[in-house]
């Protein structure tokens, strides 16, 4: 994974998680891997995998069992919100992108539609 060297790397490993967890890749339910497997992984201190999986844990998406370990969550209200906030965060972006290059609204969503319509051809 590239880190943005502006964002904390442990945000930047929530928002990846986050983002599998929305898509399907991490299933509902399924264990995460160890905090020094994800360390190893990310290439990261493992204190930094740490605080991350404690935010989603504060967050709710991620569940913690003692001897078990951490589990994704499975309430699926939790992970429809969050896919709501990924996509309207995106969008948001998406728009400001826009705008930053001249576009204004009705242009956007036109350049939409076409690209949309472009997609059913």
């Amino acid at each position: 994974m590239d880190f943005n060297p502006n964002v904390p790397i442990y945000i930047q490993i929530m928002d990846e998680f986050k983002k599998n967890i929305v898509s399907g890749n991490y299933e509902l339910g399924s264990r995460v891997k160890s905090v020094r497997d994800l360390a190893v992984e990310y290439g990261v201190n493992p204190n930094t995998v740490q605080r991350a999986l404690s935010e989603l844990e504060r967050e709710g998406l991620l569940k913690s069992e003692r001897t078990a370990g951490r589990f994704i969550s499975e309430d699926q209200d939790l992970i429809s919100k969050l896919e709501q906030e990924q996509a309207t965060s995106m969008v948001r972006l998406f728009i400001g992108d826009m705008h930053d290059i001249g576009y204004d609204d009705a242009q956007i969503l036109n350049a939409v539609k076409n690209e949309l319509a472009k997609k059913d051809d």
